[in-house]
C-alpha cells in the first residue's frame, strides 16, 4: 500500500509498522495528505469560486500544520492563522512538550459569545506568557493580540519554536545524555556518525550548500541503517531536477527506516535551515531509539 502511495508522491508520515499497529494520529495524517493530494472529487457545476475564497498554503505552513495534526491536537488544524486564534491548540502542544507547563484553570475552553474576543485575547496573552517564561522562547515584540489577529509573521515565529522544542525534547528523552541537546550537538553527532561509517560527506551547519543534493542525508541514513540506501538511484547531475529526485528519495528512505520527517523535498533542495534541522534531528532520534520501538512509546 505504501509503495503505491509513494508512486503518487503521497507517502508521508507513516511506516508499515504504524499502519499495522493502528497508530491513529499518523494514519489520520497520512489519509488527510492523500486526500489533499488526490481528492478525486467531481468538479461542481455552476459554481463560481472567487479569488478571495482561495486560501493558498506555503510549504512551511503545511509542514507545521501536518506536524500539529500528527500530534493529535483537538480541534484539527485546517489553517494556521484562524485555527490558532484561541490558542487552545497551542496550549495542548505546550503541555505535550513540557507537561505541567499550562495551568488549565487559567485557560478559557468554552467561549461566551458577547465575551469571545476578550476571552480569546486572555488565552493568547497567557500563551505568549508561557512561551516567554516557561518555554524560554524568543518572542520579542510578540503580544497576544498578534496571535488573535492571525498575524502570519508572529504566528509562524511561535509555531516554529514549538516544533523545534518538541523535536529537541524528544531527542533529549531518547538520547538520555542528562543535558539539553541543541543544534550544534546535532551537527556534531551527524559528522561523527558519518565518520564512523567511513562516509566522506559532512556538514558545517544547516545552511551548508552540500545538503542540497541530499547525498549527505543519504549517507547518514546508510550510516544509521547500513544497506538501506541504493546509491545507484542517486543522481549526480548538478541540476534542480536531479536534486529534487534525490531529495524525494532521501525523504522516502528516512521515513522507511522510521524517522518522523515532516519537511518536504523542496526544503532540502532549497536548504531551508529550520526544516533541514528537523530532518537531521529526527534521524538522530531514530538512531538513538531501540529497535522496533515507536516514538510514541
Amino acid at each position: 500500500m505504501l509503495t503505491e502511495a509513494e508512486k503518487l508522491k503521497a507517502r508521508d508520515f507513516v511506516t508499515a509498522n504504524d499502519v499495522v499497529s493502528g497508530n491513529q494520529k499518523l494514519n489520520m495524517a497520512f489519509v488527510a495528505n492523500l486526500f489533499n493530494t488526490y481528492p478525486a472529487l467531481d468538479v461542481p457545476e455552476d459554481v463560481t469560486i472567487q479569488d478571495e475564497d482561495i486560501i493558498e498554503e506555503t510549504r512551511e505552513e503545511k509542514t507545521y500544520r501536518n506536524w500539529m495534526n500528527s500530534m493529535g491536537v483537538n480541534p484539527y488544524v485546517n489553517y494556521l492563522y484562524t485555527d490558532l486564534q484561541d490558542c487552545l491548540v497551542i496550549f495542548q502542544l505546550y503541555d505535550m512538550i513540557k507537561p505541567g507547563s499550562v495551568d488549565w484553570n487559567r485557560v478559557v475552553k468554552k467561549f461566551v459569545p458577547i465575551k469571545i474576543k476578550f476571552q480569546k485575547l486572555d488565552n493568547c496573552n497567557y500563551a505568549v506568557d508561557i512561551g516567554k517564561k516557561v518555554m524560554n522562547f524568543k518572542l520579542v515584540g510578540i503580544q497576544g493580540s498578534n496571535l488573535l489577529d492571525g498575524d502570519k509573521t508572529f504566528t509562524l515565529a511561535l509555531v516554529w519554536q514549538l516544533m523545534r522544542a518538541y523535536t529537541l525534547a524528544m531527542l533529549d528523552k531518547i538520547a538520555g545524555q542528562g543535558h539539553p541537546i541543541v543544534e550544534n550537538g546535532i551537527i556534531e553527532w551527524t559528522n561523527n556518525k558519518l565518520k564512523s561509517a567511513d562516509k566522506k560527506t559532512f556538514i558545517n551547519n544547516f545552511q551548508d550548500p552540500v545538503i542540497s543534493d541530499s547525498r549527505v542525508i543519504c549517507d547518514l541514513i546508510d550510516a544509521i541503517k547500513p544497506g538501506s540506501v541504493q546509491y545507484d538511484l542517486l543522481k549526480t547531475e548538478n541540476t534542480n531536477e536531479a536534486k529534487m529526485e534525490n531529495a524525494r528519495y532521501a525523504v522516502s528512505i528516512a521515513r522507511k527506516i522510521g524517522a518522523r520527517v515532516f519537511a518536504l523535498p523542496e526544503d532540502i533542495v532549497e536548504v531551508k535551515q529550520k526544516l533541514v534541522m528537523t530532518i537531521f534531528a529526527t534521524l538522530m532520534i531514530q538512531d538513538y531509539q531501540p529497535p522496533q520501538v515507536s516514538l510514541e512509546q
